[in-house]
């Protein structure tokens, strides 16, 4: 390096050469360099989770994760204390005593994003003596952790996960987990039993089709059907139960359903071939019947993948609130308890940047809560004691002590998620083509094969029923059975590599029609934070001001903050009035004209007349003073996203019927609606939304909720489709049929040009099932269909189906 390299490095502060964490692999700020050392670290952070794998001999984790090509992440240690682990509320609620004097729990991490983490996580034991083991599951995010009660504490283990880097939550709702994993454990033995003896029944079928050409030992061929009758049997009775039972209930329920002539396609050929492997003659079917049931079962299951339901109430509602809260004793001392162990009438402390755990009211202090989750205004709301706050809003300024009034499922938060849940099981189910044909199919097929037994009865009542079976068999929908599952999950599969999740695969048939689309405002068709609008005046005035603003997390203060180009001291927020400081010498305030003139800046009546007409545009106006004068004026104000004007045209394009429902002030509303050219309602509550959605819904419309928040998810559930837009909210996810993983709007024309081209798809799967059972059918009627081609047209015809499914899904026209 040369002289003037050196010398420009000295004046502008900047490292001569670039040093990578020991830890992360980030750059490493210069003031952080440590001369003569080796390993270098860019925060403490780092050096402490670096010192711990070392004095562990973990070093191992650095070669995982280098092999992984994980991306370099900062670990996220808070060096909390984790008291709240400890309480016997959590003991009760979230460790299971184990045998041997071992107890288990589980926690949620922070931070789990690769293979080295997994590795890491599960040599546990060597960090955290006691900790007999612990196993990570990484889609979850969570480890359950095994260990010794008399030598180690949850919260010890909890500190020691902190250290590494992972900071933990109590993983509410495992056991919902637990019984959904355990569901597809099951389901999946199922479809391998299926797997299993459709295979096998199929190599003796060789053999028995290969001896009726060219001859076998009658002991060998009475050995080989005995042998197919037997998993045939254990393939009817153990994985095609559950067409029975569906069969059983749709009788009981009296409603048409596709599982009632398969299952009496099952029902007749396993009787009827049980019956002629006794008899020593006739033919047995069982091929055809365990590759029925085998490819069913893989449609349902890849159904039972895209269409699980979300998650219940109480999981909604945890989503929104902190795990743990700080309880204020009577004598001012302070601790932390789970949020499940919070009381009527108790007072909790609410730090800044804190999510407020319960409902209640402030007994101390003043702040800001952004209450954007549950209302959807913008604007955060300003509080003091006597006030009203609610569970899952967010406090941003100053610490506040508020006294509990209500907890859990009785929170105005809890009732919300109470109602996604209510409207989520209300809610009537799409009408699916292939059920509505299943109940006239019954009543086809078994006319046919009534007709078929009397057709050939003169011939032998053996040779009838041969025939009338061989009908009942042939004439399964198999095809109708694969054609909507197999369309819907290639086509929910294509659209989550495209960046959009649909839950309800079912939700694509609704979304390919016509309706009423909702959409919120705030985060949805706009972006969701206040940001500068315009800025009137002296432009390094604006960067003064941005030095005394970035202190602060107020929304306001974060649209203003700038870079460090200048430095400011002696900075002063008034809660709900403005800000002051000095920069270079120089006094800089900024805030509402009422604030300004209460510290005596002087306002020139032309900047009073800019700020009025500022909020005649919907915006809000921010007066900046230099040394006592007023020199600048902000506009701040939460603008359309770019993409929007052009999605909505293409939605209504699209023969949807678009309209703004949102929370927000209605004067601000009507702005986004005069621009966007479409009608809407603002000042809608939580309820409202619910409301009108159900509403729209009643009517006979169908109706699609777009939003981002808590105060979208029952409106979302209330609506035939909800659809989550990128970075909303848990709860909105969760209710939601479709979520958007790619900011903006245009994603929802993609998915509406996906949802059209998977409805065409079905319709020709259907056609092509439907025109199979026809041919199939008048084959067994006429005594052609033997039970070789029996067991290969079943197959051709599925695989057909299945073929043509893979094309569904495609046209998406948004990126």
């Amino acid at each position: 390096m040369d002289d003037l390299t050196q010398a420009v490095a000295s004046v502008t502060n900047m490292p001569s050469s670039r040093h990578a964490c020991a830890h992360c692999g980030l750059d490493v700020p210069q003031g952080l360099v440590v001369e003569d050392r080796a390993e270098q670290f860019c925060c403490n952070g780092c050096e402490g989770v670096w010192r711990v794998l070392r004095g562990a001999g973990l070093g191992g984790f650095y070669d995982v994760r280098d092999a992984s090509d994980a991306a370099a992440r900062r670990p996220t240690t808070s060096g909390r204390e984790f008291d709240e682990f400890d309480d016997v509320l959590y003991q009760q609620t979230y460790v299971e005593a184990l045998p041997g004097g071992l107890a288990r729990t589980e926690y949620l991490l922070e931070g789990v994003h690769c293979a080295a983490c997994v590795w890491l996580l599960e040599r546990l034991p060597r960090v955290a003596p006691g900790v007999s083991s612990a196993r990570v599951r990484f889609g979850a995010g969570t480890v359950r952790v095994t260990y010794r009660p008399d030598t180690i504490t949850p919260s010890a283990i909890a500190r020691a996960l902190d250290v590494l880097g992972y900071r933990p939550h109590p993983a509410r709702g495992a056991e919902a987990r637990d019984a959904r994993a355990q569901s597809d454990r099951s389901f999946l033995i199922r479809v391998a039993v299926a797997g299993a003896c459709a295979g096998n029944i199929m190599l003796l079928s060789i053999a028995l089709y290969a001896g009726a050409f060219s001859g076998i030992a009658p002991a060998w061929e009475s050995v080989f059907r005995w042998l197919s009758m037997a998993m045939g049997i254990v393939s009817l009775a153990w994985p095609g139960r559950v067409f029975f039972r569906g069969a059983i209930g749709a009788l009981r329920t009296r409603t048409a359903h596709l599982d009632l002539p398969i299952a009496l396609a099952l029902f007749a050929g396993g009787v009827w071939g049980s019956a002629n492997v006794i008899r020593g003659a006739g033919e047995i079917y069982f091929d055809s019947l365990s590759v029925l049931v085998f490819l069913l079962l893989v449609g349902r299951w890849i159904q039972h993948r895209q269409q699980r339901s979300a998650s219940d109430t109480i999981e909604l509602l945890l989503s929104l609130v902190p795990s743990s809260a700080t309880v204020v004793e009577d004598n001012g001392s302070k601790r932390a308890v789970p949020i499940d162990a919070l009381e009527l009438g108790c007072v909790v402390e609410v730090r800044a940047g804190e999510t407020i755990p319960a409902d209640g009211t402030i007994v101390k202090g003043s702040s800001s809560v952004d209450e954007s989750t549950l209302s959807g205004e913008s604007v955060p709301r300003r509080v003091a004691p006597g006030e009203g706050v609610a569970a899952g809003t967010t406090n941003l300024n100053t610490p506040i002590f508020v006294r509990v009034s209500a907890v859990g499922a009785g929170t105005r938060v809890g009732q919300l998620m109470a109602r996604v849940a209510e409207a989520g099981t209300l809610r009537a189910p799409i009408v699916r083509v292939t059920d509505r044909i299943a109940g006239w199919f019954v009543l086809v097929v078994l006319l046919l094969a009534t007709v078929t037994f009397a057709v050939w009865a003169p011939s032998g009542i053996p040779l009838a029923l041969d025939h009338a079976t061989a009908l009942l068999i042939v004439a399964c929908p198999c095809g109708l059975g694969l054609a909507v599952p197999m369309a819907m999950g290639v086509s929910v599969g294509r659209a989550a590599r495209a960046g959009v999740l649909i839950k309800d695969a079912s939700s694509l048939q609704a979304l390919a029609g016509s309706g009423v689309m909702l959409v919120d405002k705030t985060g949805t068709l706009t972006e969701g934070r206040i940001s500068l609008a315009a800025w009137h005046g002296d432009q390094r005035l604006r960067d003064e001001l941005g030095a005394i603003e970035r202190g602060s997390s107020h929304p306001i203060a974060l649209a203003l903050a700038s870079d460090d180009t200048f430095v400011a001291t002696d900075c002063v927020h008034t809660p709900g009035g403005g800000v002051q400081g000095t920069v270079n010498g120089r006094a800089i305030a900024a805030g509402s004209a009422a604030f300004l003139e209460s510290i005596g800046v002087a306002i020139d009546p032309v900047w009073n007349e800019r700020a009025a007409a500022a909020g005649l545009n919907r915006r809000t106006p921010i007066l900046v003073a230099r040394d006592g004068h007023v020199r600048a004026l902000a506009e701040l104000a939460d603008t359309l996203r770019p993409d929007a004007r052009d999605a909505i045209d293409a939605i209504r394009a699209a023969g949807w019927d678009a309209r703004v429902l949102s929370g927000d002030m209605q004067g601000v509303v009507d702005a986004a609606c005069d621009e966007l050219g479409i009608p809407g309602m603002g000042g809608a509550t939580p309820e409202d939304k619910a409301r009108v959605a159900s509403e729209q819904t009643n009517d006979g419309h169908a109706v699609v909720m777009v939003g981002d928040g808590v105060n979208d998810a029952a409106a979302m559930a209330a609506a035939t489709v909800g659809i989550a837009v990128h970075g909303g909210a848990e709860a909105s996810l969760e209710a939601a049929d479709v979520y958007l993983t790619k900011p903006g709007l245009a994603p929802i024309v993609d998915v509406l040009h996906r949802a059209q081209s998977t409805m065409r798809t079905v319709r020709v799967c259907l056609i092509v099932s439907i025109t199979y059972n026809a041919v199939a059918a008048s084959l067994a009627v006429a005594g052609l269909m033997s039970a070789l081609l029996a067991a290969v047209l079943m197959p051709v015809s599925s695989l057909a189906v299945v073929a043509i499914a893979l094309r569904a899904g495609r046209g998406g026209h948004a990126s």
